[in-house]
């Protein structure tokens, strides 16, 4: 191909399955670096409750380093909240080397048989929803015709894990997954619900986090029999582009993740790539899986550099964070990671 394209079509026509230019760097999930937050001279905690403030330092990674997406929201708790839990944004932390995300200080219930969800019917009203669905707005008008705009929402087995004792939720799952998937079956209306407010509010690409549902938490059979139908159900009422993403090794279940209905499937660096490579297939958009923290954050820029080469070698259709990029990233680690993209990934693979 000879034709240039920007990030968002790059990004766009990668989840279409479409010709591109080169591997693209982006993220479905956070992607806030504090050299974004400090340029604006905020703290951290702010950048969660202020819609402007958050799509400014969203904007700020694709606008100081070429990352070609922006992303929000930045935390875990928004589902959680809408529904009732108490979420603690530690509002007089001020000591940005010690980054602390909102979470939740008090859960619906303690035991999964003393959970009584209800989600409420002006969903797009509720806690920090219109503030993440005005961030979005914000950002497509801002980037909207250079960068893909991205919002994720989570699976409902993690937001389970959110709003309940998740050591009961595991236990439950095994014991009773009659009762755990009566749960889900609320949980899912509510994800599809949120994901069209984030679709309708502007965003490119949505996704599905489903973090908790690894294999380091759950078997492969509790997978396929307690995780997979809802997934399935959400993913298939999700206007597409749309990409699911679990934690962990997810080697085992990486077959499963492809059949779920996704246009792309993220994994995490404890993920062998040229694995998942060879079981899913060709045809399955992947990405992943730069470790955010050990490499990118901590390593050195030639870490970077070497993780990149690999991850391309290895089939990766993007490289893309196998979690949320740490805040601390230094600059030239950022640097560094857009530079052996371009550098590798026109590469003949």
């Amino acid at each position: 191909m000879d034709e240039e394209l920007n990030p968002k079509e790059r990004v766009l026509k990668l989840l279409r399955k479409e010709k591109i230019d080169r591997v693209p760097v982006f993220s479905g999930m956070g992607n806030v670096t504090m050299f974004g937050v400090e340029q604006h001279g905020w703290r951290f905690p702010e950048i969660h409750v202020d819609s402007h403030k958050m799509a400014s330092v969203a904007a700020s990674t694709f606008q100081s380093f070429g990352f070609e997406c922006a992303v929000v929201p930045f935390d875990l708790g928004v589902e959680a909240e809408a529904l009732g839990c108490r979420i603690n944004y530690y509002p007089d932390h001020t000591d940005h080397m010690d980054i602390l995300y909102p979470t939740v200080s008090q859960k619906l219930a303690e035991k999964v048989a003393e959970l009584n969800i209800q989600v409420p019917s002006d969903l797009a009203q509720v806690g920090r929803i219109p503030l993440v669905a005005e961030a979005i707005s914000l950002l497509k008008e801002t980037l909207g015709d250079q960068v893909a705009i991205g919002a994720w929402v989570l699976g409902p087995f993690t937001l389970a894990g959110q709003i309940v004792e998740l050591d009961d939720l595991i236990k439950k799952s095994l014991q009773k997954p009659e009762l755990i998937n009566n749960i889900l079956d609320s949980l899912d209306d509510m994800v599809i619900s949120l994901a069209n407010i984030y679709k309708k509010a502007g965003a490119d690409y949505l996704t599905v986090r489903e973090m908790g549902a690894c294999e380091d938490v759950l078997s492969p059979n509790t997978f396929a029999s307690v995780i997979r139908p809802h997934l399935e159900r959400i993913l298939a009422a999700i206007e597409s582009p749309k990409v699911l993403h679990i934690c962990g090794d997810t080697n085992i279940i990486v077959e499963h993740m492809a059949q779920c209905g996704a246009d792309a499937i993220s994994v995490d660096q404890k993920n062998r790539l040229a694995e998942s490579r060879q079981k899913v297939g060709a045809e399955t958009i992947l990405l992943g899986n730069l470790n955010p923290f050990n490499v990118l954050t901590m390593g050195t820029p030639e870490d970077v550099d070497e993780a990149v080469k690999q991850i391309i070698v290895s089939g990766a259709n993007a490289v893309w964070p196998g979690c949320d990029i740490w805040p601390t990233v230094p600059k030239q680690n950022m640097e560094a990671l857009v530079a052996a993209t371009h550098k590798y990934g026109r590469e003949p693979r």
